[in-house]
């Protein structure tokens, strides 16, 4: 296994196992341990900088989180992500973010869209200069900044536990199949339907969003 972790700073104010947890979930979610690699406890350790006691700790618990495989004979590996988890978290995530553009229009957000504009600028940019990591970086902050316009806490709350699913297939979607343009163009359109106080567009245009990630990722897995 070639070198992808960074050693472990002993010096956080953390338990090392919680340290050691964070850090291999944090390379799962952002893609630098990949779906289906398998995770040598001997080998990430020397990474680490750590016994193997914690790396055996936290894959246990990347388990129970659904991140890890764990299987007889074959050990432990980076969970996959299939097409059907895609489709189920995008369904759940249509629901609460068309009704959170609802809730952005009844709590008059439309003065704080400008921020998103600066976003989607930022967008565009790292676009251009062929920045992926960036691009999921700021394709996440946009939808949370546009949770956040609904001022609804659990709305937030019940979002955050989808977000992981969807960080980890946009660093495959960015990758793979996608038009930059498109989204920049189809986030303008939210942002001028809630500066508009529109409820109906706002809502249309997110639905119009999200729908052409679904037909994005029937690209992906071979499902047209």
């Amino acid at each position: 296994m070639e070198k992808k972790l960074d050693i472990i700073n002993m010096n956080e104010y953390k338990p090392l196992r919680d340290i050691v947890f964070e850090t291999l979930k944090d390379a799962i979610l952002k893609g630098k341990l990949e779906p289906k690699e398998r995770l040598m406890e001997i080998q990430l350790a020397e990474q680490l900088g750590v016994s193997r006691t914690p790396v055996r700790e936290a894959i246990r618990k990347l388990e129970l989180e659904g991140l890890v495989i764990m299987e007889p004979r074959k050990g432990a590996y980076v969970s996959d992500i299939s097409y059907e988890d895609i489709i189920d978290t995008l369904e759940v995530r249509e629901a609460l973010e068309t009704y959170s553009v609802r809730l952005a229009i009844q709590k008059n957000a439309a003065e704080k869209v400008y921020e998103l504009e600066l976003l989607n600028d930022e967008f565009k940019r790292a676009f251009i200069e062929k920045d992926i990591q960036k691009m999921v970086f700021l394709d996440t902050t946009i939808h949370n900044n546009l949770l956040a316009l609904s001022g609804n806490k659990k709305l937030i709350s019940f979002m955050d536990a989808l977000n992981e699913i969807m960080q980890r297939f946009r660093l495959i979607y960015f990758n793979e199949s996608y038009n930059p343009e498109r989204i920049i163009a189809e986030h303008f359109e939210v942002f001028q339907a809630i500066k508009k106080n529109d409820t109906e567009g706002a809502v249309e245009a997110m639905e119009r969003h999200l729908c052409s990630l679904k037909d994005d990722i029937k690209k992906v897995y071979n499902k047209e």
